[in-house]
Order: C-alpha cells, then structure tokens, then sequence
C-alpha cells in the first residue's frame, strides 16, 4: 500500500463528502478509491468512514485521523518546496497566539511582512491575556511577555523587556508618592485579573541576604481587568498605580501623562519569547516564522527595555 496515496484518498474522500467526487477529482474509476480506503482501514485496523449510499460520516477515529493526515500531508509538501528549483516555499496553516496589548502593537504589524515574503502559508492570530495551552487548543507557537512558568514548551528569547509602575501626576499629588514596594498596599493598584497571564505579581528587586532578590508582590486595588490596555487607559485616567510594560507607556512617560515610581527598586528586564510544544520536526512555515520574529526584534529602534 502507497501510505502517502492513501492518505491523500482519505482526505480527499473527507472533504468532497463522496467516492464518486474525490474519483472525479483525480480522474480514476470510484471503485480504485474505494480499495484505497479499505486497505487504508484494514492496515490501521481502525474503521475510518461509515460509507452509504447517499453520504459518507467520518467516525470519532476518523476524524482525529483526518487532522493529523492534514498536518502531515502539509508537512511534505513544505519539505519538497524547501528543497525546490524555486528555493524555501513553505506552505499551510500557522495557529499564533499573544498578548492581547502586546500582540496588536507588535505582532499584528508583522504578519502582513511575512505572508509577502510567504504567500503560501495563512496565519490565524489569536490575541488574549489569558494563558493559551498551545498543545490543548491547536496552536503552533505562542508569543510570551514576562517570567516563564516552568512546562514541557520550548522557548526562543526574542527580546528584553522592562515593566515599570507609572501613575499620573494627579494621582501621585492626591493619594502620595510611594517609597517602597510595600507601601502598594496603601494605593489604588490596577492589576491584571487572576485568569490572565501576568500570575506571578509585581516584581521588585528588594535587598536580601545575598544580596538584591526578586520579590514578586500582589498588590490589590478596587479595580482589576483581563485586559492590560484597559488597565493602561485607567491609569491614564488617574485611577491608580499601574505595572506596565516600558513598551507600552514609554510615549507616555515622554510626554508627562504619566510618572514613574519604585525606580530604585526596578527589577532586571525579563523577556520576550516564542514559545512553542516540542516537536521533533518543526513544520518549515513554523521555522520560517521564528526566524521572522528573530530578524524583526533584533532591529535598531525595536528595542522594548529603553
């Protein structure tokens, strides 16, 4: 049995609905496509389709199959392309997620860029503060902002990042200046809500006895959000103290809308990761886009620690 020509028959059979259509489709007698798939079903010892007369279902096995006989049948013809007369051409479909904040500033901007450079490959981009399981909901990579939590996922630093906490000038003349991280607990403290990604608290770099340590702090505010731009626009309103990314208020800062505080108690800049499941083989578009995102954060003027 031809393994990739059957698999190629399934799919075929799987999204015209018929045998009679995938036949026409390549040009042979329904009858040969028929065999195909009964060889291909006797050699997973698994029943792949409920065939009839009128229609065809896919069983509960079928349907998983399908998905990875998908995956798989991109994945070759990335890898011919990859080695073509015409040079890399990758192919299919990449799955990305990111920070909400983050990802419309930065990432958005970019996917334009990388579908000229690679008109064969379409992109879904998801953007949400939350903690996306890559593997559970069928993404290919992930762009982090931040402290890692430790899991199975492999990491690409893309970039430094600084987190400050600002305020406005009129907060700070109301309610004070603090002097000490844990004088936070005596401020309004606009913080990301426990389902987004921002986990671990505030960080700090207070004495220890070694020496600075990182202190991660919670600190609580009437107001909290799931999304880090509405935690920036309150800030901006006045609201309370913000911990917010360099990237994202610098222009603030610049301008005077906003003021920086706990400067000497600044913790060392984190970072700015692709992240992706471990995989043997990584799909070239996947490669591809990796390397995208490399050569554009290692560009004069992208830095986000500034």
């Amino acid at each position: 049995m031809d393994k990739i020509k059957a698999f190629e028959t399934f799919v075929a059979v799987a999204q015209k609905g018929s045998l009679t259509a995938a036949a026409k489709a390549e040009g042979v007698a329904p009858a040969i496509i028929g065999r195909r798939l009964d060889s291909l079903e006797e050699h997973l010892g698994v029943r792949l389709m409920v065939r009839t007369t009128r229609r065809i279902n896919l069983t509960q096995e079928g349907s998983a199959f399908l998905e990875d006989c998908l995956r798989l049948l991109t994945d070759i013809a990335s890898a011919e392309a990859s080695v073509s007369a015409g040079g890399v051409q990758a192919s299919g479909h990449l799955r990305v997620t990111a920070p909400a904040g983050f990802g419309r500033r930065h990432i958005a901007p970019l996917v334009p860029r990388f579908r000229a450079l690679h008109p064969k490959v379409t992109l879904s981009l998801n953007l949400s503060d939350r903690v996306v399981d890559l593997a559970a909901e069928g993404f290919d990579c992930g762009v982090r902002v931040g402290d890692l939590p430790d899991s199975s996922l492999v990491s690409v630093r893309l970039a430094d990042n600084r987190r400050l906490c600002v305020a406005t000038p009129a907060y700070l003349a109301q309610h004070g200046t603090p002097g000490h991280p844990q004088e936070l607990n005596r401020h309004h403290c606009l913080t990301l809500s426990s389902d987004a990604s921002q986990t671990r608290g505030w960080a700090f770099s207070l004495p220890g006895d070694h020496g600075p340590e990182i202190t991660h702090l919670r600190p609580s505010g009437p107001l909290d959000c799931s999304d880090g731009q509405v935690l920036h626009a309150w800030c901006l309103a006045g609201l309370g103290l913000a911990w917010r990314s360099t990237w994202e208020v610098s222009e603030d800062i610049e301008s005077g809308r906003l003021v920086t505080v706990l400067d000497a108690y600044a913790a060392p800049p984190n970072g700015v990761y692709v992240v992706f499941p471990q995989r043997k083989h990584l799909p070239l578009r996947l490669r591809l886009w990796m390397d995208f995102l490399r050569d554009a954060f290692s560009r004069p003027g992208f830095g986000l620690s500034d």
